[in-house]
């Protein structure tokens, strides 16, 4: 015998949109979520750019520090060029301009750290709250 011809299903599909209730239950569950979600973002965001931002500080006052040597060296330069014109004026004159080329540096270095660090607001985390608020909106 022959096997009979398929059988095709007349029991409808049970897939169907959600109701309204179902869509609200879910939106009230999910929100809570997503702001949490999005406080943690801002808040490691904000960290972040925190230790940034005191890393350059402590840079410039490492550049303030190694200025102020720069300079003593500088003075006794010149003191030891007025006071005798021997090669060890030279020997502080080169000391000092080595002090004062890595102040310059470390200053320089410092500003690019405080500007990765500024401005202090979580940018990524306002774009995510955004993008959400526009989401929800779309869904109405």
């Amino acid at each position: 015998m022959s096997d009979p011809a398929p059988r095709t299903s007349a029991v409808p599909s049970t897939q169907t949109d959600p109701t309204l209730g179902a869509l609200v239950n879910d939106l009230t569950q999910q929100v809570p979520d997503l702001i949490r979600s999005e406080l943690r973002l801002a808040q490691a965001e904000l960290a972040q750019k925190g230790k940034r931002v005191g890393t350059g500080i402590g840079m410039f006052g490492a550049a303030g520090v190694v200025a102020l040597y720069g300079v003593g060296a500088l003075v006794a330069t010149a003191i030891l060029a007025l006071a005798l014109v021997v090669d060890a004026w030279l020997a502080a004159l080169i000391v000092g301009l080595v002090l004062l080329a890595v102040a310059g540096v470390l200053a320089v270095t410092g500003k690019g750290q405080v500007d990765k660090g500024t401005p202090l607001k979580p940018e990524r985390a306002q774009e995510g709250v955004k993008q959400d608020i526009a989401t929800v909106k779309g869904s109405r």
